[in-house]
């Protein structure tokens, strides 16, 4: 099947590449819009013309794309609130220091962390101007005072803290995955610094925030161990943030983390009940189109209670195309269904393009509808439970083709017994999550019996159960791949070629994927020829310091970290992992470096530096040395000085003043990121 013969695919595709050069651009919403409207027109010519001579043209068609291009670029410009004229960034003093005073709105709840309970905020009002936008709100854990709510609005005096790169290379850039979420600043205060206003206004948020509170309140009393609330709320509510570490590392590890977002499965099988509930209503005048909108209705709402993720988004979208099409009696076509309603979603959400959750969605339902059926017809078993089986499985591979590159691109692992984990659960998921509806529904309606609870609990046990000692199996967990967007493109590129000629064995895709097969041996070779070699790097660590030095594919890595901070340190494993770095070893710190006609100087808090037999081109401050900096600086005559995280704050600020009037480069890893000499 060739899918660009559909039009709605290739009009997708021209959004999706709007979106991407909005994104990478800032085009301003005005010229956005006069650039669409001008196509717009000209291709309304092209169609009047084109109509009236009866003729097809190419242009029209290029033409079209074009402003689809240009319609992604203006739904970019139009959702950034950046370019709100009441947006909050244009309220803020960037010169003076004093705080500010800002009302907020609680928007959501985020997963906290080690030290501070974690929100998303409206920012209603900045110094008593009206406001709008989002930020991140962190808050000091504080076991006296409970947890804000949705929709909770307070007052306080602060500055909104600008959010911070990543300070070491290949390490998680957690302010460009806030920022396409249209949040680009953080609050940090304490509970105590907090003042409450009353107000019965409620959102949409809020009002499914309390559906959730009240659906756990009547849960609470029948005697859910923690884990097992929080998979209930993970499955059937949207909500993973109460999920522990160590259960959310085995459902990562197992390769069944999918099954904790709210995806098309749920969707698909709280459809099914649906459907099956509302069939009577059939039997009236209209009945059908009363079901079809009751069904959307629902979806549509139980979306609104998951929290309205990208993954739920994208199913309940989809599935209520589904539902529409079915009321119209129109044949469906899942290639159509899944453009459509990725074309609806990024119209109204351009950055859920961005989003992993989304991306790995459509990947994997895309691959099970092309790969599945080739898969299947391999066998057809005539027993029904192993056809059921084996039909499982095929899924489940043809899922893995889709979304494999991309998850070894964002998270360097992969779960080899990921089909023995998916043969077990998603067969028995549909039975949880019906089985999970009804408890909720006889909870809210004080019906529910505590056996019926205890059955429900130890279900959830066994599953957790079960993923854990999946996940234990190491042997089969391979982790730390090195995998770059690159290989992202060629694998992909490698897997539709070998599709199209299972799909159809003739000379020319056997050459197209010959071809593929080429590249992706050049994209190899590229990229073990573009490894680093002779760099020298001072990466920012909190407190201590730790330096590497790659050379011939090998990296020396040197520390003051003590054992806790070693195993727990992701530092040195991004970095090799980004860099495709195969070797690793550990040597004591040094006080000088020779980098090929430089020399690195390491003063630590010995102070010790007067060295007579070089004289260094880089001095290296750890440990906070007690020094006169300005004696160093004439003694040495470096050409550049470094301060790592090791050393106090006051210690380094006062270096960065001295180096300033000084006219000498200064480095600062807690500011500036990691330092990196290439020799």
């Amino acid at each position: 099947m060739k899918l660009l013969n559909f039009t709605i695919i290739k009009l997708t595709i021209c959004l999706i590449l709007g979106i991407i050069i909005g994104n990478l651009i800032t085009i301003p919403p005005s010229i956005s819009i006069i650039l669409t409207a001008s196509l717009l027109l000209i291709l309304l010519a092209f169609y009047l013309v084109a109509k009236k001579q009866f003729i097809k043209t190419i242009w029209f068609g290029l033409l079209a794309f074009l402003v689809m291009v240009s319609v992604g670029i203006l739904t970019t410009s139009l959702h950034n609130q950046k370019n709100f004229s009441n947006h909050y960034t244009k309220a803020i003093s960037t010169e003076s220091d004093s705080l500010t005073k800002i009302t907020f709105r609680i928007r959501e709840v985020l997963k906290p962390s080690n030290y501070y309970d974690k929100y998303v905020v409206d920012v209603l009002e900045v110094d008593n101007k009206n406001t709008s936008g989002k930020t991140l709100l962190n808050i000091q854990k504080d076991t006296l005072q409970s947890l804000l709510s949705v929709d909770d609005i307070y007052i306080c005096k602060t500055d909104f803290k600008n959010l911070t790169h990543p300070l070491n290379p290949h390490q998680f850039d957690y302010k460009s995955y806030l920022e396409k979420k249209y949040i680009y600043h953080q609050l940090s205060i304490t509970n105590n610094a907090l003042l409450p206003i009353e107000s019965k206004s409620k959102t949409l948020f809020g009002v499914a925030d309390n559906i959730r509170e009240h659906i756990n309140k009547k849960l609470k009393p029948h005697d859910f161990k923690p884990d097992e609330l929080a998979i209930i709320n993970a499955l059937l509510l949207g909500q993973r943030q109460d999920i522990s570490e160590d259960v959310y590392t085995s459902y990562t590890n197992a390769g069944v983390i999918h099954i904790l977002a709210v995806s098309g499965l749920h969707v698909g099988i709280i459809l099914l009940i649906l459907s099956f509930i509302f069939k009577p209503l059939e039997q009236f005048k209209h009945g059908k189109l009363i079901k079809t909108i009751l069904l959307v209705t629902i979806l549509w709402s139980f979306a609104l209670i998951a929290g309205l993720s990208a993954s739920v988004t994208r199913a309940v979208t989809m599935f209520s195309i589904v539902a529409i099409a079915l009321n119209l009696k129109r044949p469906t076509n899942i290639y159509n269904t899944l453009a459509i309603s990725m074309f609806i979603i990024l119209l109204f959400k351009p950055m859920f393009l961005f989003d992993v959750g989304f991306q790995l969605s459509y990947l994997a339902v895309f691959a099970i509808v092309t790969i599945d059926p080739l898969l299947y017809n391999f066998w057809k078993p005539k027993n029904k439970l192993l056809d059921f089986y084996w039909h499982t499985l095929t899924i489940t591979v043809s899922a893995q083709f889709g979304i494999m590159p991309l998850s070894l691109f964002y998270f360097h692992q992969f779960p080899g017994l990921f089909f023995i984990s998916n043969l077990v659960i998603i067969p028995f998921l549909g039975v949880i999550l019906g089985f999970g509806i009804l408890v909720i529904v006889l909870a809210i309606l004080n019906l529910l019996p505590q056996f019926i609870a205890d059955i429900y609990g130890y279900i959830i046990e066994l599953m957790n159960n079960f993923v854990e000692w999946v996940s234990k199996q190491e042997d089969f967990l391979f982790k730390d791949i090195s995998f770059s967007f690159l290989y992202v493109l060629v694998s992909y590129l490698l897997i539709i070629t070998f599709v199209r000629l299972l799909l159809k064995k003739n000379y020319s895709n056997l050459r197209m994927f010959l071809v593929a097969v080429l590249i992706v041996q050049a994209a190899f070779i590229y990229k073990n020829f573009n490894k680093p070699s002779n760099e020298f790097i001072v990466f920012h660590k909190s407190k201590y310091s730790l330096l590497g030095n790659t050379t011939n594919n090998k990296t020396l890595v040197a520390s003051n970290l003590d054992s806790i901070a070693k195993s727990t340190n992701q530092i040195i494993t991004n970095y090799v992992v980004g860099n495709h770095i195969k070797t690793i070893e550990e040597h004591d710190i040094s006080n000088i470096y020779r980098l090929n006609k430089k020399h690195l100087l390491i003063v630590d808090s010995l102070g010790i530096y007067n060295i007579k037999s070089i004289k260094p081109d880089l001095v290296l401050l750890t440990q906070s040395p007690k020094i006169n900096l300005n004696r160093l600086i004439d003694s040495l005559n470096p050409k550049q000085i470094i301060a790592d995280g090791s050393n106090y704050k006051s210690y380094v600020k006062g270096w960065e003043s001295i180096c300033k009037k000084r006219k000498l480069p200064f480095h600062q890893t807690s500011k500036k990121g990691a330092f990196i000499i290439n020799y």
